[in-house]
C-alpha cells in the first residue's frame, strides 16, 4: 500500500510540546491514602506491582532507544529530559503506593529478580532498523500504557490511586502524541507504507503482550507466593484472573483507535477495522 500522509500533515510541519508535568511524586500524600479501600484487593495489587516493576525498569531500555535517534537532537533531548524521567517516575510512585499499602511485600526483592530477567529479554529485543517504523511501535508500546492506566482508574475508588492513576494516563498520552508526531515526519522521509507500518505494529503488541506484563506478573507471583515456584498452572490461574480484571475495565474501542492512527485508514476502513481490533485488545495488554 502506498502511504497516506493527510492525517499526518506535512513534511514541515511543526512539532509541539508540552514540557509541563502535570503531576509531582511530592504532590502524592501517602497519609491520606484509604487503605481499607484496596488492602484486600489482591487482584489490583498484582497489577499495581507489575506495572510498578515495568516502569522502574524503563531505565534498561532508554539509551538504546535514545542512541537509535543518534543525529535528531529534538526527539533525543526530550526522550531523555522528559520521555525516561516521567517514566522513571511512574515507577517511583506506584512502588511508594504498594509499599504503603502492602509493607509486608519485599518490593526490592522482586524487583531485583524482575530486573535480571527483563534486562536480558530487553537487551535481546531489536529494535527496528527504520526509525519511523520504531516510531510505530513506540506508539503501540503508550497506546498500552495509557489505557492500562485508564483501566486501573476505572477499577479502584481510592482517592490517592484514582489521581495517580489519572495523572500516570495523561502522561502516556501525552508521549503517544510526541511518539506519533515523529513518526508521522519519519514517514514521510522514509516512504514506508502502510504495511510495513502495520507488520511493526503487531510485532510490538505481540511483545508486550508475551514478555513485559508476563514477566513483570510472575515475578510478583513468585515473590508472593514462593510455594508455587515453577507451579505454571497456579500462576495462569491468578493470571488469568487478574487479567480478567484488567480484560473487564480496558477501553478497547479506544485502544484500537490509538493503534490503527498511525496507518491514516480512509476513515470508512478505519470504521470497519476498529470493532474487530477492539475485541483483540481486550486480550492484549497488561504492561
Amino acid at each position: 500500500m502506498a502511504p497516506a500522509l493527510a492525517a499526518c500533515g506535512h513534511a514541515g510541519m511543526h512539532l509541539s510540546y508540552d514540557h509541563e508535568v502535570p503531576w509531582t511524586l511530592e504532590s502524592l500524600d501517602p497519609g491520606r491514602i484509604e487503605r481499607a479501600r484496596v488492602r484486600h484487593d489482591e487482584d489490583l495489587f498484582f497489577l499495581l506491582c507489575s506495572s510498578s516493576f515495568v516502569e522502574s525498569g524503563s531505565d534498561l531500555y532508554t539509551r538504546s532507544l535514545i542512541d537509535h535517534f543518534a543525529g535528531d537532537e529534538p526527539l533525543q533531548a526530550w526522550l531523555s529530559q522528559h520521555w525516561e524521567q516521567e517514566e522513571l517516575q511512574h515507577g517511583r510512585a506506584l512502588a511508594a503506593y504498594v509499599r504503603n499499602v502492602w509493607p509486608e511485600f519485599d518490593w526490592d526483592k522482586g524487583f531485583g529478580a524482575f530486573r535480571d530477567e527483563y534486562g536480558a529479554a530487553r537487551t535481546a529485543r531489536r529494535l527496528q532498523a527504520s526509525r519511523g517504523l520504531e516510531l510505530a511501535a513506540r506508539c503501540v508500546t503508550e497506546t498500552a500504557a495509557a489505557n492500562l492506566y485508564r483501566a486501573l482508574h476505572e477499577i479502584t475508588d481510592e482517592p490517592v490511586l484514582r489521581r495517580l492513576t489519572d495523572g500516570i494516563k495523561n502522561d502516556e498520552v501525552r508521549h503517544y502524541k510526541h511518539f506519533h508526531q515523529h513518526y508521522c515526519l519519519y514517514r514521510q522521509r522514509e516512504g514506508f507504507g502502510r504495511y510495513k507500518a502495520f507488520r511493526a505494529i503487531l510485532r510490538r503488541v505481540n511483545e508486550i503482550r508475551s514478555e513485559d506484563g508476563d514477566i513483570a506478573l510472575r515475578h510478583v507471583f513468585q515473590q508472593c507466593y514462593p510455594q508455587h515456584l515453577g507451579n505454571r498452572r497456579e500462576f495462569r490461574r491468578v493470571s488469568d484472573r487478574v487479567r480478567g480484571l484488567l480484560r473487564r475495565h480496558v477501553p478497547a474501542t479506544m485502544t484500537a483507535k490509538m493503534l490503527l492512527k498511525p496507518l491514516d485508514l480512509p476513515p470508512r476502513l478505519q470504521s470497519s477495522m476498529e470493532k474487530p481490533l477492539a475485541r483483540i485488545t481486550e486480550n492484549l495488554f497488561l504492561r
